[in-house]
């Protein structure tokens, strides 16, 4: 039988009427349906899914994130159009199924015994021979040896001759039929684990998005899917020692919460990381609170070991914080700013005052382990006079576990992540580390504690590095952007500095040394008129940025190398005394001239010029925290997936049949050892008796196959000797 690709042709209603259901049940409609479905699952699975508008506009531009929204390409999987194509090739696909059947079941069981001996005589594999049998008895030996190997048989006995008729491997039809099921049954289970219910729900039941914040509790019924809903998949955030039973399904515009039938009571939450960082293990252990009976169910839930009650199975999503509380101290940025500690809980925000500017401190994030990696050389670019091909090929083969980057993986301890927004509404997003990092190995450069900020979420964070005093912490560094900010500090530092440079009895230099370090000391903290501004009148420019805007100005071209060095050298010299000196105000030992020392002033020296340029009054410092961690669940209930693992196996079992089992078809014609021919059905009118002669007659076969392969040849070999044994 051959599958045809034609539609459906039916005798009522109107040539449009006939014309559509033929295109409807036709394979070729079914085919081009299923292609326009592997086009979305592909756009599905590149572009992230149900990700916030915000993403897709950072990433693709305000343009594409429209059309993105537009024709839901951010949520194909439950886009209307997505689900009325998949109801359009369940429909297609039966039909294709309810025409094809019929004709296939017909003939599983045909053999087709009536097929005549010159018919035999046009098939590609054919053999004729005499054998030392009667007619009768050499069909009942083929007869029998054939259904020795599995072959389905049936004898036929006409006026002149007997027919032998047999076939194998059936199951190549069934394929057809249990493929085009699989299709059926994987769509039926796609739609109804899709928002195909929920949609309907908000329809019919006037159920609609919510778009507010607020309380779970305080949701008003319209925007609530009772426990009783067939099919949903929600997510659901539970903090450790709490418990909830309202997961959401995130939708188009809004939120629809799902009651559940129990309340998911979170113990613990445990997490194990990879070196690198990565988390190797989620595991939540949770007691389940049935709400009718008051039963509490302890389970566990992993990665890939989902809890299941009542219908209903629990994944192991995600984690996140779960409110956790954190203690932060502010370091002033500013010499307005004056340093205090506040707490707050992940989450939440606390109100800010810097005079008359109004800021809000968002807390977002707490994570207690990071993972970095320090390899010298790290996102460097190459040299190309040192390329050693031999060595970049050698690298890249061999053992699966090497590499061309060299890591060296270290944990620097929590973090904390925080927004300051102001009065219009605009924030910046700062992550500060709570421990310092050892950046440089050298001996002399010292560890630095680090202050991040970025401007866009896409952005990498830039970061402030203050390096640790003597006493361990970076109190000298805000000493010394106070003393900065003092003019009468200042000129204290520079007069100390001028006197320990050159003898008293040169006054002349002395002063001319002092008039030099009072231009650079003031240039340097942003007092002085010669700096210019950085496009705002109130903004001047600082750091070692207003010395090289001051060279560039005053200084000839020939001569700014040497006047630089010599007007740095006189600057580090200078900040070295106000570090002694604020250091003394204090209390505490001067720091000694070695090269521990150097190395400390260089990175402070670059630490209190980028301080100028760090966007906010203040910074924050993580101090201590209590960690709260929280569980994120993906509760389903999901009719279809039965249904779909029942399609995969009628898939997997339909396309074995299809590529692995052959249909063959074997007939032997015994005629009388005459050998006339078999005229049954011949147009000249009545067959004609053949005597039979004793002991002997002719045999003429013949094989069919739907594929033409080597194994057909050899089988029909084999069966040519087995059956005719060697011609008399």
């Amino acid at each position: 039988m051959t599958v045809s690709t034609q539609g459906m042709n039916v005798n009522w209603g109107s040539r449009t009427a006939r014309a559509s259901v033929e295109l409807l049940s036709s394979m070729r409609f079914s085919i081009s349906l299923l292609t326009v479905i592997c086009i979305a699952s592909v756009i599905g699975t590149v572009l992230k899914q149900q990700e916030p508008l915000g993403n897709y506009v950072n990433q693709f531009g305000p343009f594409w994130a429209q059309v993105f929204s537009l024709v839901s390409l951010n949520t194909v999987y439950s886009a209307w159009w997505f689900l009325l194509i998949l109801a359009f090739l369940v429909i297609s696909t039966s039909l294709c199924i309810a025409r094809n059947a019929p004709k296939i079941l017909a003939d599983f069981n045909e053999l087709k015994e009536d097929l005549r001996e010159k018919s035999l005589k046009a098939f590609g594999h054919r053999a004729e021979g005499t054998l030392a049998e009667s007619p009768e008895v050499a069909a009942r030996r083929i007869g029998q040896t054939l259904v020795q190997s599995g072959w389905k048989v049936k004898l036929q006995h006409r006026d002149a001759g007997w027919m032998v008729a047999a076939k194998k491997g059936t199951a190549n039809k069934l394929g057809y039929i249990a493929a085009h099921s699989a299709i059926v049954l994987v769509c039926i289970g796609g739609l109804l684990d899709g928002d195909m219910i929920v949609r309907a729900q908000m329809l019919l039941h006037g159920k609609s998005t919510y778009t507010g914040g607020g309380l779970i509790a305080d949701v008003p019924a319209q925007h609530r899917l009772s426990d009783s809903n067939p099919t949903f998949r929600a997510n659901l955030l539970v903090s450790e020692g709490a418990q909830s039973s309202t997961a959401i399904l995130n939708q188009p515009g809004g939120v629809l919460l799902q009651d559940l039938p129990f309340s998911i009571e979170l113990k613990k939450f445990i997490v194990e990381y990879y070196s690198t960082g990565m988390p190797k293990l989620f595991a939540s252990d949770i007691i389940i609170h049935d709400k009718e009976t008051g039963d509490k169910i302890p389970a566990r839930v992993e990665v890939n070991h989902p809890a299941s009650y009542k219908g209903v199975e629990i994944y192991q999503s995600s984690f996140d914080d779960g409110g956790s509380s954190v203690t932060l101290k502010a370091i002033p940025m500013a010499a307005a700013s004056k340093p205090f500690e506040i707490q707050g809980t992940i989450g939440s925000s606390s109100a800010l005052t810097n005079g008359s500017e109004k800021l809000t401190l968002e807390y977002t994030a707490l994570r207690v382990i990071n993972v970095e990696n320090f390899a010298q050389g790290a996102g460097s670019g190459a040299d190309v006079r040192k390329v050693d091909l031999r060595h970049a090929i050698d690298t890249r083969l061999g053992a699966a576990n090497k590499t061309a980057t060299q890591k060296e993986l270290r944990n620097v301890g929590p973090s904390v992540s925080y927004k300051l927004r102001d009065a219009s509404g605009q924030a910046r997003e700062f992550n500060n580390y709570m421990l310092p990092v050892k950046v440089d190995e050298s001996e002399s450069s010292p560890a630095v504690y680090l202050l991040g900020v970025r401007e866009n979420p896409m952005d990498a964070f830039q970061y402030l590095r203050i390096p640790v005093d003597a006493e361990g912490g970076m109190n000298t560094f805000l000493r010394m952007r106070a003393a900065l900010a003092d003019p009468v500090q200042r000129e204290m530092a520079v007069k100390r500095y001028a006197r320990m440079a050159i003898d008293e009895d040169r006054p002349e230099l002395v002063r001319q040394l002092a008039a030099s370090a009072s231009r650079a000391m003031a240039l340097f903290a942003g007092a002085g008129p010669e700096g210019g501004s950085s496009g705002d009148a109130a903004t001047k420019v600082a750091g070692l940025q207003a010395i090289s805007d001051f060279m560039e100005v005053n200084v000839p071209e020939a001569e700014r190398n040497r006047a630089g060095e010599v007007l740095v050298r006189i600057l580090n010299g200078v900040l070295f005394e106000l570090t002694q000196m604020t250091r003394q105000q204090a209390g505490l030992q001067p720091l000694p001239q070695d090269e521990k020392t150097q190395g400390f002033m260089a990175q402070m020296v670059l630490s209190l010029s980028d301080a100028h340029h760090y966007p906010a009054p203040m910074a924050f410092e993580l101090k201590d925290f209590t960690q709260v961690q929280a569980s994120v669940f993906q509760v389903a209930r999901a009719p279809g997936k039965t249904i779909v693992y029942l399609g995969c196996a009628f898939l997997i079992l339909g396309v074995f049949a299809m590529l692995y089992v052959r249909e063959r078809r074997v007939w032997v014609w015994l005629a009388p050892g005459g050998g006339k021919p078999d005229n049954s059905g011949d147009d000249s009118g009545a067959a004609q008796s053949v005597p039979e002669s004793a002991g002997s007659s002719h045999a003429t076969m013949a094989l069919s196959t739907n594929r033409k392969t080597m194994d057909g040849d050899k089988e029909f070999e084999m069966l040519k000797t087995k059956l005719l044994q060697a011609p008399l």
